[in-house]
């Protein structure tokens, strides 16, 4: 008794990759995820590699990811792959306090976020 397989979440040409728990707000990690979307990913590489964004580097990691997966796991042609979705969702928010005067305190928030790249292979037009 095995237990059947999961359908794929993604389509026939399509590969995915998910980084859970960066500590980056959702609306920074945004910026970064909407200046890679519909780019090939070779030029997406290029921009999160020269990008000036902290969280850059973690976004690139994502992606050489999903690239990966798309040539290893579902065997897809990497020079022709294209960032089809990226997108941001939240996590989980540490909370911390901060003593301010008169004996009173301040909240301090420190959000994670996550991000999921899905590539997708396209033929080249002729």
């Amino acid at each position: 008794m095995s237990k059947k397989n999961n359908p794929r979440r993604v389509g026939e040409l399509e590969a995915l990759a998910k980084t859970r728990m960066l500590r980056t707000s959702p609306q920074k990690l945004n910026l970064v995820a909407q200046s890679i979307r519909g780019m090939t990913v070779e030029k997406a590489l290029n921009e999160l590699m020269f990008s000036r964004k902290r969280i850059a580097k973690d976004v690139r990691k994502c992606l050489e990811s999903a690239i990966a997966n798309a040539e290893n796991n579902h065997g897809l042609d990497i020079d022709q792959l294209v960032v089809s979705q990226a997108f941001v969702g939240k996590n989980l928010v540490m909370k911390r306090w901060r003593p301010r005067a008169r004996g009173r305190s301040a909240k301090i928030m420190k959000p994670f976020s996550e991000i999921t790249i899905v590539v997708r292979e396209v033929e080249e037009a002729a």
